[in-house]
């Protein structure tokens, strides 16, 4: 069976599903081409900016119970528990580092080399419940150095 005729043996839905996916392809392409390093790095030749992503996860039971986060005042305006994300980055000049929920905005920071931060927003932070009071029956509770099961 020749190329052509075996394209068209195939569903219109296909048939669209194929262009649509080569059409994004192409585009994204065209996007990373122009992800060209400008010649005003501010850090030097590294190769790497000031913050370095160190990861993301989803935020745990223990994410909302943050103590000191405040609530928006736009109704609409994302909470805590709105979360689905947090986002680790380091800023490599002070090595301070931050953990932010995607939506919400709200950081907890932790950097033993600077000064004090606000009693608030360092690690450990304060919070309304421990992991224990959230349902978890202290059968399920990982012993004293064990890591939690992921």
């Amino acid at each position: 069976m020749a190329s052509d005729e075996y394209w068209q043996s195939w569903s219109p839905h296909a048939q669209a599903t194929m262009k649509l996916a080569a059409g994004i392809a192409a585009l994204s392409a065209l996007a990373l081409c122009g992800c060209q390093k400008s010649g005003f790095d501010q850090i030097g030749t590294s190769g790497h900016g000031r913050y370095v992503g160190v990861g993301h996860y989803s935020p745990g039971p223990m994410w909302t119970q943050i103590a000191h986060a405040d609530q928006p005042k736009d109704p609409a305006g994302a909470r805590i528990t709105d979360d689905d994300q947090v986002i680790i980055v380091m800023d490599s000049n002070t090595g301070e580092v931050r953990q932010c929920g995607n939506l919400s905005g709200v950081c907890v920071e932790m950097n033993p080399w600077s000064r004090p931060v606000a009693a608030s927003q360092s690690a450990p932070v304060s919070l309304s419940k421990h992991a224990g009071e959230l349902g978890q029956g202290a059968q399920d509770a990982p012993a004293a150095g064990e890591t939690p099961p992921h």
